[in-house]
């Protein structure tokens, strides 16, 4: 058996049609776990864990220890990036992630020069679970998309409309420019570094694609994303990718057909019948149970993965949920939901 075949996901994401879809979970190690619990109070805070090898990979192996999932991720974040190139990041509980917002003056204070030592411990990880993981199982490297990140950068903190990044965008479009031309760029350095290191696939997490108007999506979602993957794939030629443009809905066709990843990730919002219709039959999707279902299990979740399954049956899919677990999911609805996809 091939390296690849012998890999379910990698092989789904390179376009092959499985008997059962291959299933990982969306922030599969975190804080649902007990054992994420008592790993967690041996750091002093998020990004120690992160930046820990021994940590992160126990970290990242807890959950296959406890399921039978088809991939392993990478425990890290997305904006270790910001971190690595200078700005302020700290994770404060309860709160989440909290930037230093930068001003358009900011940009050119960040210092790319510094951003691939700082991130030397993640590609360590990277190694040491490449070596720690069984034959068949997929290992996925991820960075986040220039977008998301720069949201993050710029308002300091998570938002549901992003206004502040938006307004940014448009007022300093020579800055905003900048900060993309940063983040592409060390994305791509990231991605190949993982994808060298012993990731299989690697997936791009655009978690605030939506609300953009059409030429806003263009230039701040199609466009960086676009570059990430061809600046990828000319150091690593055909590395396999995942583009996960969370609420993207009717700029998913055009997010699929312009940016050239392997694979895409669908949200839990996106109806199948859109998804069935409005996409290339033979491109390999990943998802989209709604993390709630999970979380309530019993029948309504049973029915919606039934629902799943049938709509992706006849083109490669990858099963997962369409957003990442919460810390509130009961261990046995995760085992039950595996039981059913592999039947």
């Amino acid at each position: 058996m091939s390296p690849v075949a012998e890999k379910r996901l990698l092989a789904t994401v390179l376009g092959q049609r499985q008997e059962r879809p291959p299933v990982w979970i969306m922030r599969q190690a975190g804080r649902y776990l007990p054992e994420y619990r008592e790993t967690r109070t041996k750091a002093r805070n998020f990004l120690e864990l992160c930046y820990t090898p021994e940590l992160a990979v126990e970290v990242t192996l807890q959950p296959l220890r406890r399921f039978d999932l088809d991939a392993a991720i990478l425990f890290s974040d997305i904006l270790v990036i910001p971190d690595a190139l200078g700005q302020s990041v700290r994770f404060e509980t309860g709160e989440g992630p909290i930037l230093e917002p930068l001003g358009p003056d900011d940009v050119a204070r960040l210092d790319r020069d510094r951003a691939m030592s700082h991130l030397a411990p993640v590609l360590e990880t990277v190694r040491r679970l490449r070596a720690s993981l069984p034959a068949d199982k997929t290992l996925i490297g991820f960075c986040g998309s220039p977008w998301t990140v720069a949201t993050y950068m710029l308002g300091g903190r998570g938002s549901s409309d992003q206004w502040t990044a938006r307004k940014f965008a448009l007022q300093h479009p020579e800055a905003f420019d900048r900060l993309m031309d940063i983040l592409v760029a060390t994305s791509v350095d990231y991605l190949v570094a993982q994808l060298q290191a012993g990731a299989d696939v690697v997936q791009l997490f655009e978690s605030w694609a939506l609300n953009l108007d059409d030429a806003a999506f263009a230039r701040q979602v199609i466009a960086p994303n676009r570059r990430i993957v061809e600046g990828v794939r000319a150091r690593v030629p055909n590395a396999p990718i995942i583009g996960f443009p969370r609420g993207a809905a009717g700029n998913l066709p055009r997010y699929a057909r312009e940016v050239g990843i392997n694979a895409m990730g669908i949200d839990y919002s996106t109806p199948l019948d859109f998804v069935r219709n409005a996409l290339p039959a033979d491109l390999p999707l990943q998802g989209n149970l709604d993390p709630l279902r999970l979380v309530v299990g019993g029948e309504a979740m049973e029915s919606q993965v039934r629902a799943i399954l049938e709509a992706f049956s006849n083109r490669p899919h990858i099963f997962n949920l369409g957003h990442g677990i919460v810390p509130e999911t009961p261990i046995a609805h995760v085992e039950a939901l595996i039981g059913m996809i592999k039947g």
